[in-house]
């Protein structure tokens, strides 16, 4: 279920060539540590199983692909190379750095496939909301969402088989946090991905529309960490869930306007906004607004530390944040309240989102993701949607109050009218 992958297949069967697939395993990314990295591994070894199956060679070359790429494709005599796409500064450094580095007679495409709609072709400018991104994806959802090819089992085979691959050598390349330890709950890779799609389209999307802002309630479709890591398509989940549409009509259009234009109004502020994850990256009203109440009077102030270990006055805050290091996700509707909250209790808007972006990128299995900058939505278990909390991006001025200035406000009592906040605090109380 990969645009990338089928058009690199379609492109090899004419020109009657063998392909190859690499994936360029990075030392670090950002704040992932090894949760992320072996959730990630852990799928690409169903990935490298798969190709194998299917006649088509997978390579994992170690370290970042300006360095591994350009070598590889001069040693095998590749005739093309097909990448995938995505909207944040890092992944396209890379890009650029490896078409710098290319033959020049070795044709470079970059195929958009995590998106339904390609997000150049979705708008051509950065969008300022829902409401106005809505109407331009579902005009072009025709052309877009259908069902998918399969990849075929590859004719050509190549002239020499890839070298196996040292999975635990890998994990030693790796430069990163080895004390964020693994989640129970998620089981990697796409079989498993594709079995908590399965029931959540038996068991909970009955109840989507209604509950999926009660953290109490298993409403969500809990695929965030498989959709992030690519080893389920956006697109197959959605292709999924509209057969039920005749019976779950509400939840069906719901879930689509989260995991399509929600998600796609993200990409499109990370793609166009290149201040993404900066206050500088917000409107101009919100830039106001923040910077006229910097210096209000905070009624707490908390580190960095005592942030994350969930010891702030806020019975409800510290399990939020108490769920999402334990478990790598926290509910959307608490995403937003545990951001808010951050910009309260901090010394600027500025530290505020430095500290969220921190701690999402560090503890959510699908941190470091255009949902974590842009709108939050509850799709995902665990979206920050910090720039939209703390900085009003897809969002209006509200009435005006201390150290939020215009921004939409959040507070405990609000919850409370929510939904059973005692029951949630239980459930994730400190051992200690």
């Amino acid at each position: 279920d990969n645009w990338a992958f089928l058009y690199a297949q379609r492109l090899a069967l004419k020109q009657e060539l063998p392909l190859h697939v690499c994936f360029c395993l990075v030392p670090k990314f950002l704040e992932a540590t090894i949760r992320h990295y072996r959730f990630m591994l852990r799928g690409l070894q169903e990935v490298a199983e798969e190709c194998a199956e299917l006649n088509i060679s997978f390579h994992l070359l170690l370290g970042y692909a300006k360095d591994v790429l350009p070598t590889f494709v001069v040693e095998h005599g590749v005739g093309g190379l097909v990448t995938d796409f995505s909207p944040l500064r890092l992944p396209r450094q890379w890009v650029e750095d490896v078409r710098e580095r290319l033959p020049e007679d070795v044709p470079f495409a970059q195929v958009d496939a995590h998106n339904i709609v390609p997000c150049w072709v979705a708008s051509p400018k950065q969008e300022y909301s829902a409401r106005t991104i809505r109407g331009k994806i579902h005009a072009q959802l025709p052309e877009f969402l259908t069902e998918f090819p399969p990849v075929v089992r590859h004719p050509h085979p190549p002239s020499c088989p890839a070298e196996p691959i040292a999975w635990e050598a890998c994990y030693s390349s790796l430069q990163v946090d080895h004390t964020v330890k693994e989640v129970e709950w998620a089981t990697p890779g796409t079989a498993a991905g594709l079995a908590v799609l399965k029931s959540f389209i038996a068991e909970r999307l009955k109840s989507f529309s209604t509950h999926r802002n009660d953290p109490n309630k298993a409403a969500l479709s809990n695929l965030s960490p498989w959709l992030h890591f690519g080893q389920v398509s956006t697109q197959r989940a959605i292709l999924e869930v509209q057969k039920h549409r005749r019976t779950y009509k509400e939840s069906v259009d719901a879930f689509v306007e989260e995991a399509v234009v929600r998600r796609e109004l993200a990409e499109n502020f990370c793609y166009y906004n290149e201040n993404y994850d900066s206050v500088q990256g917000a409107y101009d009203w919100a830039q106001t607004t923040l910077k006229l109440h910097a210096k209000d009077k905070r009624p707490y102030l908390y580190s960095l530390q005592e942030l994350e270990q969930g010891t702030t006055h806020d019975p409800l805050w510290n399990a939020a944040q108490l769920q999402m290091v334990q478990e790598g996700k926290m509910h959307g509707f608490l995403r937003m309240y545990w951001a808010k909250k951050i910009l309260e209790w901090t010394r600027s808007p500025e530290e505020a989102l430095q500290f969220a972006i921190y701690l999402n990128d560090r503890y959510e299995l699908d941190g470091r993701d255009p949902n974590g900058y842009g709108r939050a939505n509850t799709l995902s278990l665990c979206l920050a949607g910090c720039l939209w909390s703390i900085c009003g991006i897809h969002d209006q001025g509200w009435a005006e109050r201390a150290v939020f200035g215009k921004i939409r406000y959040m507070n405990y009592a609000g919850c409370k009218r929510k939904f059973d906040v005692d029951q949630f605090e239980r459930r994730y109380a400190p051992t200690h």
